[in-house]
């Protein structure tokens, strides 16, 4: 899901509730270019300042080189302990590195630890020469990537985030990504963002991410610093079954973009609280369909509905389902069948399309046939 299209349900409420807006938790200052924070379990942005300025990613890129090696692994294009050959051109890209060798093989796993953890700029390239042929190539996946996902305002010429004229792109943009990484490839995320260090070619390199090793609750994301982007840090955290995501980028040093983050995140848990109003595939309504197989069909939310207030007004939520009239089959899963109409307060909040969560296909002749009866006396 877009960042552009996620529930900005805090805002809007701020706009329409005056109680809510004099209660409303005040964000923190950062001493940064640019920052936001998503609650990923709600799809809602908390906060944010300047999140569609344009910016140098630095190695922040690599979460792009990291969600098409996930990807190509899924597609069985990629193999997990497949050996692949290491280039000149990616033994000898600068920067960080984990310090493979010319002429040698690496498994991929290796080399995806090298990019995460160590953050090898080595490592990127020949990962990306092995799924694309050549890192041109591949920046090229990359954009079409990029595209698909709605990040309108990148753009990327290279696996690493090696400082180019050309390579920008926005906090807002690096949320879209980052948030689809952990939500597409959660194995993976778990798997490799939260090791603190990794050890290749008798070399020990801890991970960046300080946050890592302060915070339990901290599982990843990724760490960038160039002079012209400054010290940059994605941030993700869950707290029972919450997750958070900061996005701080153009800070000063490395420990300030750790502490900052690490306020962020703080503010995000403490000020809010997280509502559960539907669980995947819960039933919202059952709806009555005519002229089909069956005569009921069930609407909800496939991933579930929760929205995300200030302390204090989870109680003060409730919600009001307005179906389609007249529902006539076939139905195909997926298809709108009406609104949830939520307020705060007694104060309108927030409507959601409410979807149908099982396909109905059409009667036989006889039902049809009974059905318009009935529909004209209905």
């Amino acid at each position: 899901m877009q960042l552009r299209k996620f529930s900005l349900i805090l805002l809007t409420l701020i706009a329409t509730n005056q109680t809510l807006a004099q209660q409303a938790p005040v964000p923190p200052e950062l001493a940064a270019k640019s920052w936001l924070l998503m609650d990923l379990s709600a799809n809602q942005l908390l906060t944010a300042e300047k999140p569609d300025q344009r910016l140098e990613p630095a190695s922040l890129t690599k979460l792009m080189t990291a969600y098409l090696s996930f990807s190509a692994l899924h597609k069985k294009t990629l193999s997990i302990d497949q050996a692949l050959p290491v280039s000149e051109k990616a033994w000898r890209t600068g920067g960080s590195k984990m310090f493979i060798h010319v002429d040698t093989q690496v498994a991929v796993d290796d080399l995806l630890k090298g990019m995460i953890v160590q953050s090898g700029n080595d490592a990127c390239v020949a990962l990306a020469e092995g799924i694309a042929g050549s890192e041109e190539n591949f920046a090229q996946m990359m954009n079409r990537e990029a595209k698909r996902l709605g990040m309108n305002s990148s753009n990327f010429t290279n696996a690493t985030g090696l400082p180019d004229p050309q390579l920008y792109t926005t906090a807002s943009d690096l949320a879209l990504l980052a948030g689809a990484l952990i939500r597409d490839f959660p194995e993976e995320y778990k798997k490799y963002y939260s090791i603190k260090e990794f050890r290749y070619n008798n070399i020990t390199q801890p991970n960046r991410n300080r946050l890592l090793f302060i915070d339990p609750t901290v599982d990843g994301v990724k760490t960038g610093h160039t002079e012209a982007a400054g010290y940059c840090l994605i941030s993700s955290a869950q707290r029972d079954k919450r997750r958070l995501l900061s996005v701080v980028l153009g800070t000063k040093s490395d420990s300030t973009r750790a502490s900052e983050s690490h306020k962020l995140l703080n503010w995000g848990f403490g000020s809010f609280d997280n509502i559960a109003l539907f669980a995947p595939n819960q039933p919202v309504a059952t709806l009555r369909v005519w002229k089909g197989a069956q005569s009921e069909v069930k609407a909800g939310f496939a991933d579930g509905l929760s929205m995300t207030l200030p302390k204090g007004y989870s109680d003060k939520v409730k919600h009001e389902f307005v179906g389609e009239p007249r529902l006539i089959a076939p139905i195909e899963q997926g298809q709108k069948l009406g609104t949830l109409k939520v307020t705060i307060d007694g104060k309108p909040a927030k409507e959601y399309p409410v979807f149908a969560l099982e396909n109905v296909a059409l009667g036989n002749i006889f039902t049809r046939i009974w059905d318009t009866i009935r529909l004209w006396f209905n």
